[in-house]
């Protein structure tokens, strides 16, 4: 019989800031070398959870605690959390704030030099844990030079060297590009699988971390847990939708086509699934979707001309020779993998730096002669880390700084920044410190301090990472109509989900240069493009090709358009 090793008996706690508890009569036990996907909305109190279990919570996060949390056989309340830190081991969402070595080697080694192990013992076991975390060649490297997916696994090998029984991950897919989360998910199962570690994982992007399987989904909800059942359970009933969390694209695909989830197997594994009658009704259902319509022409708006970007003179080329068209009024992605060039090619556009070589022009005008702050006039910029474009303390204060700055009035200014905190699910909020928000709330903020300005063409960096599926509708919602307003929406991002269903064309870029301008359908249906560029193939393709269907492309493509249609009404 399994050993518990983490017990909650009727916990409640809230926090000292807050009028209500976060989490309600939490009562769970999680057993030895369990693997757990914990899922729901943002403020459901997940991250809570964790912290009750990794000691944050009461040692850092102050708050009034009820009822009884163990560790093993440690009680929360009457161990330290130095104590508990040999129990429990957390890869943080924000891996940069995690680094403390100035090197790869120095930042693994950091636990071990704390417990004053010999040298020579330490080095075998930082080669060891960066061995199997795939960054050995890599231990002279500063972290922070290092790719997403890269730091990730250095957060992950300086937990791993302390060989603690319990491992929590804060949304490890957040920053990551597909690739690159696939592999970390595959690298996750590997350490639990080699060590026996219970392994508790917090993380939106549901779909993907069910890649590799788990041994419970619990939902949390209000402060409260909604369900704990096995994962092919839990994808038989409604309660994700029901709760606002986004479930894999081929179950949303086979509730349409009217399957009867309950009579389906092996329903978390695509390459697996089946029910009776299974492809006769998928593709019965596709016959009866209408074609895809043929996309809108729009005028152009921004053109690029061969620009080419090296950061210092004998580097490597970031941008080579790009040239692509912004047309006014569409809403496009652009995808690929970390390091890429995506985030440089958007601060080319903004005058954040300056190419070396090439050509931009705006609606025909020469604009390289444009200052920065002109071209912010016409173009928004939302960096991926919502720290960097941080200024003011309060939320309302930063969301109206723009306006402020142009000297409108103060009754318009409020109008406007209540819109669109109403909009950003951020209303709730607009009395609160900055400090106190959670990354994704942050994010949200940088957002509606841009969209608050209403600028012709926004680029957003990764606008949807750690939002929750409800947060990520509303934003994306708000998009759309902006976009129908005439406004040019850019797109970087890893969400291939968002990339499908919100845009009609896709960038691609790999090593500098722009490999495929399509649509997202084409890219993610290309297993060639798939690959060379980092990106993950739709599961609606797979799941078609799994079953043998006639014609899975067009599948896919009439999926999205009826699914379109479906979140439009």
């Amino acid at each position: 019989m399994k050993k518990p090793l983490i017990t909650f008996d009727n916990v409640t706690f809230q926090y000292h800031s807050q009028a209500e508890p976060t989490l309600h009569n939490i009562d769970l036990t999680i057993y030895e070398g369990e693997k757990v996907l914990i899922v729901g909305p943002s403020g459901s109190g997940k991250s809570t959870f964790a912290q009750c279990i990794n000691g944050l919570i009461p040692y850092t996060y102050e708050g009034e605690i009820t009822g009884h949390v163990k560790i093993g056989d440690k009680d929360l309340i009457n161990t330290s959390l130095f104590e508990l830190s040999f129990d429990v081991g957390t890869v943080l969402q924000d891996t940069d704030g995690q680094f403390i070595g100035l090197t790869v080697g120095e930042d693994v080694a950091f636990a071990l030099e704390n417990d004053e192990v010999a040298q020579s013992k330490m080095k075998e076991e930082v080669n060891h844990w960066t061995k199997v975390v795939g960054l050995n060649d890599f231990l002279h490297h500063r972290p922070q030079d290092l790719s997403g997916g890269q730091k990730q696994r250095v957060s992950m090998a300086g937990v791993l060297i302390d060989e603690a029984p319990i491992l929590v991950f804060d949304e490890p897919l957040a920053n990551l590009d597909p690739k690159a989360g696939k592999e970390t998910i595959a690298l996750i199962d590997e350490i639990h699988q080699k060590t026996k570690t219970t392994i508790l994982i917090i993380e939106h992007r549901l779909e993907d971390v069910l890649y590799r399987s788990v041994d419970r989904v619990i939902v949390f909800n209000d402060g409260r847990i909604v369900s704990d059942l096995p994962a092919d359970e839990l994808l038989k009933t409604n309660l994700l939708t029901e709760q606002g969390i986004r479930e894999p694209l081929y179950i949303t695909a086979m509730k349409y086509a009217g399957v009867d989830l309950g009579t389906a197997t092996h329903l978390s594994n695509i390459e697996q699934v089946q029910a009776p009658n299974l492809k006769e009704q998928m593709e019965s259902w596709m016959k009866k979707r209408t074609q895809v319509t043929e996309p809108t022409s729009f005028p152009p708006l921004l053109e690029l001309n061969e620009i080419t970007y090296q950061y210092r003179r004998n580097d490597r080329y970031v941008l080579k020779d790009v040239s692509v068209l912004f047309k006014r009024g569409e809403m496009l992605s652009i995808v690929g993998e970390n390091g890429a060039g995506k985030s440089t090619l958007s601060k080319a556009i903004c005058g954040f730096i300056t190419p070396q070589s090439g050509k931009m022009l705006w609606s025909g005008e020469d604009f390289s002669q444009f200052s920065i702050k002109e071209r912010a006039d016409k173009i928004g910029f939302v960096m991926q880390n919502p720290n960097q474009m941080i200024s003011k303390k309060m939320i309302f204060e930063e969301v109206a700084l723009g306006l402020t700055l142009k000297g409108f009035p103060e009754e318009k200014i409020k109008e406007r920044v209540e819109k669109v905190l109403k909009i950003c699910g951020l209303y709730s909020f607009r009395h609160w410190p900055i400090s106190a928000l959670s990354y994704g709330q942050k994010k949200r903020v940088t957002v509606a301090a841009i969209l608050v300005l209403e600028p012709e063409m926004i680029i957003l960096d990764e606008p949807t990472a750690g939002q929750d599926f409800k947060h990520y509708t509303e934003m994306m919602t708000f998009l759309e109509e902006l976009n129908k307003m005439g406004m040019t929406i850019v797109m970087i991002t890893h969400d291939m989900h968002l990339m499908l269903e919100y845009t009609d064309r896709a960038l691609v870029l790999f090593d500098g240069e722009i490999i495929a301008d399509t649509t997202p359908v084409n890219v993610l249906t290309d297993s060639e493009l798939v690959k060379k560029a980092s990106l993950k193939e739709t599961s609606l393709f797979t799941f078609a090709q799994h079953l043998g269907m006639t014609d899975p492309f067009l599948f896919t493509e009439n999926f999205m358009a009826y699914d379109q249609e479906v979140r439009l009404k």
